[in-house]
């Protein structure tokens, strides 16, 4: 995996409707994509990422491993939170805009696995999708969802 790490910093939002007074800060620099390349962006409009950097970073703050990135789908988002994970519900005390058909998100690579094992797995893009989240699927059941694959 690559060199990873965070940092905490002042969080420049910090108010009364925003509660974090810091943020943290990714200080990845050497990740590598579930193809054995550099971890390219998922997504930056809306902002993913555990980290929001917009890409799928994860570390040992990262428990849910949040490092495949999806393109998520109408059915997916309906899917997700018939199984508790509202991903389609705007969250503003988290800056969290709520996703919708066509977004792509960094998912939990347990929650993926769990969507593929139902039938309902989102597409995702390799190049985008974190390599730790080759211990929890295998690239092989990750494949055939592939956007960015010929």
């Amino acid at each position: 995996m690559g060199t990873s790490g965070y940092a905490l910093r002042a969080n420049p939002s910090h108010h009364d409707s925003f509660p974090y007074p810091f943020i943290l800060e990714s200080v990845m620099t050497t990740a590598k994509n579930a193809l054995g390349g550099m971890l390219e962006t998922c997504c930056t409009s809306p902002m993913t990422g555990f980290t929001r950097t917009g890409k799928c970073e994860t570390g040992p703050l990262d428990p849910g491993l949040h490092a495949i990135c999806v393109q998520v789908s109408a059915e997916f988002l309906a899917f997700s939170k018939s199984r508790g994970n509202d991903l389609s519900t705007p969250v503003p005390a988290f800056a969290f805009p709520g996703l919708r058909p066509g977004d792509r998100w960094c998912l939990c690579a347990a929650r993926w696995k769990e969507a593929l094992d139902a039938g309902m797995a989102p597409r995702v893009l390799l190049t985008a999708t974190h390599e730790a989240a080759l211990e929890v699927v295998s690239l092989k059941d990750l494949k055939p969802y592939a956007l960015d694959l010929n």
